[in-house]
């Protein structure tokens, strides 16, 4: 049985590989002769930051970070804590943040600035989809795979009540 419905897709299994191998290449050509760390954030970025990872000709380490709302029964605060931290230090390194999508870049910020206490060498974001046009805050995106102006997208990663993550493809959900 079928637990969500989607319009259309939006990019096929195919568009989206050939632009990550493109992204791939860029941060190669970027760091070329340097380490970096990959680091995912959670559970989004999961399918996207494993395959950007196979298009990058350079060491690397990986980790996941997570970041969740804060509980609260009667409403929706908007405050974000760490619920997966890192597992290795990234102090010195030359990190890139691999999120699924930026919207109005306030979790992304936040992250930013956590990861910024650590003091990593340096700290890029790379985002599948990117939603300028909604950001709130001023927020530096070097790489994008591409840009949005749909605000419910599904598959690659990206969830409707934990259904849909496993789609090869992005999709437009019915509303």
């Amino acid at each position: 049985m079928n637990k969500i419905s989607y319009k259309k897709i939006i990019y096929t299994q195919q568009q989206l590989s050939e632009r990550i191998q493109e992204l791939g290449k860029q941060i190669t050509s970027d760091y070329e002769g340097q380490e970096i760390v990959l680091l995912g954030v959670l559970k989004g970025s999961l399918f996207f930051c494993t395959d950007l990872a196979r298009a990058i000709d350079l060491p690397m380490q990986m980790d996941m970070i997570a970041i969740g709302s804060i509980p609260d029964t009667t409403s929706s605060t908007g405050i974000v804590r760490i619920t997966k931290d890192l597992d290795i230090n990234i102090t010195g390194k030359h990190v890139i943040v691999v999120e699924d999508i930026i919207r109005t870049g306030l979790t992304t910020a936040y992250l930013l600035q956590t990861l910024e206490n650590r003091r990593p060498a340096s700290i890029e974001v790379c985002t599948l989809l990117y939603n300028p046009e909604r950001q709130l805050i001023d927020l530096p995106v070097k790489y994008y795979g591409f840009e949005v102006d749909r605000s419910w997208l599904i598959g690659y990663g990206m969830d409707s009540g934990e259904y849909g993550r496993n789609l090869p493809f992005i999709a437009e959900m019915e509303h």
